[in-house]
């Protein structure tokens, strides 16, 4: 399992929680819409999740019926 952020990040991506993550898997760069968490780097620790001031992020079980979209989208930004 790993988490995943969804729309409320795109034009936000405040980086409060690319501060708490013990493994760097959150990344996005200044052209990007919003940040993007590595599914292969991230180990499910939740530290991310309750940093986000716009509660973008969520465990991908938990992504709500709007934006599973983005779980697709946050996995797809590493395949490039």
């Amino acid at each position: 399992m790993t988490y995943v952020i969804a729309e409320p990040c795109v034009d936000v991506k405040d980086k409060a929680c690319v501060e708490v993550c013990p493994v760097d898997c959150i990344h996005g760069g200044d052209d990007d819409p919003q940040l993007y968490i590595n599914p292969a780097e991230c180990i499910d620790c939740g530290a991310c999740e309750p940093e986000c001031p716009v509660e973008a992020i969520f465990e991908e079980a938990a992504v709500p019926e709007e934006w599973k979209k983005y779980t697709k989208i946050n996995a797809d930004y590493f395949d490039k």
